[in-house]
C-alpha cells in the first residue's frame, strides 16, 4: 500500500507541474513584418516525392525573408534535378550537395553541418523531409520567440490522424512524448527537441563546434544537441497551431518498433539530472501497476481510487496539452492506451540496450 500510495502521489505531481507549465504557457503571437532574416535546413535522402509537398508549403510561408536549405545527401532518385530547376525558378531555395561522408562524421549531422555552414541567416529552423508545416505562418511562429537571450527554440511535431489502433498508439506517443519535453522545457528544465521542429542560433551551433561532443552517434542531432546546451535562460517553447509541424506516420508496427528504438538509443548520452527526473517518472510508473495489482485483492477501493486519481489527471494533462497545440485529441480510449504504453515502453526499452547500431534512412 505504501509503494501505492507513494507512486501515485508522484506521478500526480509530475502530471500536475506538466499540465500546469504547458497550460499556463503563452508564445510570442506571430507576425509576418519586421521579423529577423531566418533558414530553414531540411536534410533529405531519396526524399523526392515528400519534397514535392513539404518545398511548396514552404515556399507559401507568409514571412519577410526567409531561405531554404535542402541538403541532398546521395539521393539516387532524382532529387538533384528537381532541385536544380526549382532553383532557377525560386531564389531563395539552396541545394546542398553531399556525395561523401566522412567516416568519422554520422551521415545526418555531416549532412545539417554543411547545411548550418551555408545558412546565410542568424536564426535557424530545423524539419525533416517527410514534414510539412501546419500553416503558412509556421516560421513567424518560430522565430517570433527569440528574445536577446533566447539561442533554442522548441516546436511541437505531430503525426498525421488515420484510422486504426496503431495510428492512434502512435498519437498517444508522440503527445506523451510532447507533454513532457515542452512541459519540463517551460518548468525550466529543458532536456530534448526534435528535429521535425527545432530552431537556433547559428552562432550557438558554430561556438559549440556543432556536434562533435556527439559526432560519432548514429542519431541525436536534434535531442542530445538541445541537451548539451538548453537551459531555463536560453530556451524557450513555441506552442499553438502555427507552430506545428506534421509527419506521416508509420504504417506497421515493426516500423514504429525500428524508429523509436532509433530515437531511444541515445537517451544514454542525457545528462545526469534528466536521467534522473526521467527515471523516476518511469520507475514510479511501473510500481503504480505493479503495487496496484497486488492491492486489487488486499485494498479494492483504495487501489480503484488512485487508479481513477491518475486516469482524470491523465484525462486533464492530454485537453489542456491538445487545447494548446490547438488540435484534438480523442480521450476516450486514453486507459487502455496508458496500460499498453507501459508494456511497450519496457519491451522497447529492453531491446534498446541490446541494439548496437542504429542508423538514418
Amino acid at each position: 500500500m505504501i509503494m501505492f500510495l507513494v507512486a501515485v502521489s508522484v506521478q500526480l505531481l509530475y502530471f500536475l507541474i506538466y499540465t500546469v507549465a504547458v497550460g499556463s504557457h503563452k508564445s510570442k503571437p506571430k507576425s509576418s513584418t519586421n521579423g529577423e532574416p531566418t533558414s530553414i535546413i531540411v536534410c533529405a535522402f531519396n526524399e523526392l516525392e515528400n519534397l514535392k509537398v513539404l518545398i511548396p508549403k514552404l515556399l507559401s510561408q507568409d514571412y519577410d525573408q526567409f531561405e531554404i536549405i535542402i541538403v541532398n545527401d546521395q539521393s539516387t532518385d532524382g532529387t538533384y534535378v528537381y532541385l536544380m530547376e526549382l532553383k532557377t525558378k525560386h531564389p531563395q531555395i539552396k541545394m546542398v550537395q553531399v556525395d561523401h561522408t566522412p567516416d568519422h562524421f554520422s551521415r545526418k549531422k555531416y549532412g545539417l553541418t554543411l547545411g548550418v555552414k551555408a545558412a546565410s541567416h542568424e536564426r535557424l529552423i530545423f524539419t525533416d523531409a517527410d514534414c510539412y508545416p501546419n500553416d503558412d505562418s509556421w516560421i513567424s511562429s518560430m522565430s517570433n520567440q527569440y528574445s536577446d537571450q533566447t539561442q533554442i527554440v522548441l516546436g511541437a511535431s505531430l503525426y498525421e490522424s488515420k484510422k486504426g489502433v496503431l495510428n492512434k498508439f502512435i498519437q498517444f506517443d508522440t503527445y506523451w512524448t510532447a507533454i513532457q519535453y515542452l512541459g519540463l522545457a517551460i518548468a525550466g528544465l529543458p532536456y530534448m527537441g526534435v528535429g521535425r521542429n527545432l530552431s537556433y542560433r547559428k552562432s550557438l551551433f558554430l561556438d559549440h563546434k556543432g556536434f562533435s561532443e556527439h559526432q560519432k552517434v548514429i542519431g541525436g542531432d536534434d535531442d542530445l544537441f538541445v541537451n548539451t546546451h538548453a537551459n531555463r535562460r536560453n530556451t524557450t517553447v513555441s506552442l499553438g497551431a502555427s507552430a506545428l509541424t506534421y509527419s506521416y506516420p508509420k504504417t506497421s508496427w515493426s516500423g514504429l518498433w525500428k524508429q523509436k528504438i532509433r530515437h531511444l538509443s541515445v537517451g544514454k548520452f542525457y545528462k545526469l539530472k534528466h536521467h534522473i527526473i526521467l527515471g523516476i517518472y518511469s520507475l514510479t510508473n511501473l510500481l503504480f501497476w505493479v503495487s496496484g495489482v497486488g492491492l486489487i485483492f488486499a485494498e479494492p477501493e483504495i487501489a480503484g481510487i488512485g487508479w481513477l486519481l491518475r486516469v482524470v489527471m491523465i484525462f486533464i494533462m492530454f485537453f489542456v496539452t491538445s487545447r494548446k497545440l490547438g488540435q484534438r485529441f480523442s480521450p476516450l480510449i486514453l486507459p487502455l492506451l496508458d496500460i499498453v504504453y507501459l508494456f511497450y515502453y519496457i519491451a522497447i526499452t529492453v531491446a534498446t540496450v541490446f541494439t548496437k547500431k542504429t542508423k538514418w534512412s
